[in-house]
């Protein structure tokens, strides 16, 4: 959800039930409708590719989030080329492999983090050495921080 769309909503609940006939509603409810239609809903589930290659390469991928496995070492022995891989994940997640493999970090984060881990352990797990990068990433897939996506009013 972008800070945007969430104070809009913010602003809708505190406004009360919106009324045509008000012209500071109606703008409220068309801005509302504008932000709802073009944001991007959080990919809190990760498409697999369903060509047997790439999903072998997605499962290598995921073995040790931890490490940072380049794409060219992954697809050895997935019996396609790196550039074939590249083109079934675009094909078959709709992203390229790099913001595929981000977003399947960001959710294992997710995950310990809700376990309990703190946000540098969360970070470790998934390959960031710096908890700032950690905390951009995360804030880039899911739309907020690690500090903040169980507190407010959450993610979208």
């Amino acid at each position: 959800m972008t800070p945007l769309l969430r104070e809009l909503i913010l602003e809708t609940l505190r406004v009360g039930m919106l009324a045509d006939d008000i012209p500071e509603h109606a703008r409220l409810a068309a801005v509302l409708a504008d932000q709802i239609t073009h944001t991007r809903e959080a990919p809190l589930r990760i498409k697999l590719p369903t060509d047997a290659r790439a999903r072998a390469v997605a499962k290598s991928a995921q073995v040790d989030l931890s490490l940072a496995v380049p794409l060219s070492e992954l697809v050895r022995g997935s019996g396609a080329s790196l550039r074939t891989i590249e083109r079934l994940f675009v094909q078959e997640t709709g992203m390229t492999f790099g913001r595929w493999l981000q977003r399947v970090k960001a959710l294992h984060a997710l995950e310990r983090l809700a376990a309990g881990d703190s946000v540098t352990a969360a970070g470790l797990a998934v390959g960031y050495d710096s908890t700032s990068a950690f905390i951009a990433m995360f804030k880039r897939v899911l739309g907020t921080t690690p500090g903040h996506y169980f507190t407010d009013s959450g993610p979208s």
